[in-house]
C-alpha cells in the first residue's frame, strides 16, 4: 500500500508507455508543453466532464468522477462512469475518451484498466469491462478487464513509481513518434542519446586527418 503523498496521476502511466524519458520530463522534472494535439485533448476531457450526471435506461453516467487506489499508488479523473445494476448487483464501467484513433499498443487500455482497479477498490463492486471512445472514428472500443491486462497495469504502476523515485532521466532515443511530442524541443531527442553520445564525439574528432607540422628550418 501506498500513502496518500506518494499517489501518481493514472495518466502517467500512458506517458510511460510513450516513453521513459517524456514520463520523466512531465512527473520528475515537472516540464510541459502545449502542442495542438494536447490541446484537443484537453478540450475533450473537459467538455466530457462539464456535462454532468444522467440516466440512461437503468444505468447512471457519473462524469469527472475522482479516482484513487492505494493499492498501486495512483489518482485521476475517470472521463465517465456507468453504473448499473444486474441480478441485484451493482457493477461500474468506465469509459475513457481519446481524441485520435485506436492505438498499436496497450497504454490506452493500461490507463483504463488503471480506473478500473480505482474504482473496485473505491466501491467494491466488480469492473470486468470498460471502455475507450475514440473522436476520430466516434466509435467505443470494448476492453475486458483481463487477467493479463490487470498484470500488465500493475507491473506499469510499480515501474512508474521505480522511475519517479529514482529521479534520473533516462536516455534520449529518437524514434518517428516524437515528431508528434509537445515536448520535443525540451527533450532534444535529435541531439542526445545513443547516436550522438560523447565517445562516439570524440572518435569522430579524432579521426580528422592531422595537419603538417610548421617548417622551423631557418632560411
Amino acid at each position: 500500500m501506498y500513502a496518500e503523498d506518494e499517489l501518481l496521476p493514472i495518466s502517467a502511466l500512458q506517458h510511460l508507455l510513450f516513453c521513459e524519458r517524456q514520463c520523466a520530463l512531465i512527473h520528475v522534472e515537472g516540464e510541459w508543453a502545449e502542442n495542438r494535439l494536447t490541446v484537443e485533448g484537453r478540450q475533450l476531457h473537459d467538455r466530457v466532464h462539464d456535462e454532468g450526471v444522467e440516466t440512461r435506461g437503468d444505468a447512471r453516467l457519473h462524469r469527472g468522477v475522482l479516482l484513487r487506489s492505494l493499492r498501486l499508488g495512483l489518482y485521476g479523473r475517470a472521463d465517465l462512469v456507468e453504473v448499473s445494476s444486474h441480478a441485484g448487483e451493482l457493477h461500474a464501467m468506465p469509459v475513457e475518451y481519446k481524441r485520435g484513433r485506436p492505438k498499436a499498443g496497450d497504454c490506452d487500455r493500461v490507463q483504463l484498466c488503471a480506473q478500473g482497479i480505482c474504482l473496485e477498490e473505491m466501491l467494491a463492486v466488480p469492473v470486468n469491462e470498460g471502455a475507450l471512445f475514440y473522436a476520430r472514428t466516434r466509435r467505443r472500443e470494448a476492453v475486458p478487464m483481463t487477467d493479463s491486462l490487470r498484470t500488465e497495469t500493475e507491473r506499469t504502476a510499480r515501474r512508474l513509481h521505480e522511475l519517479v523515485h529514482a529521479a534520473r532521466m533516462p536516455p534520449a532515443d529518437q524514434k518517428p513518434r516524437c515528431r508528434q511530442c509537445s515536448l520535443r524541443d525540451i527533450c532534444l531527442p535529435q541531439a542526445s542519446g545513443p547516436s550522438r553520445s560523447a565517445k562516439r564525439f570524440v572518435a569522430r574528432s579524432v579521426a580528422v586527418e592531422p595537419t603538417a607540422p610548421e617548417d622551423d628550418t631557418d632560411t
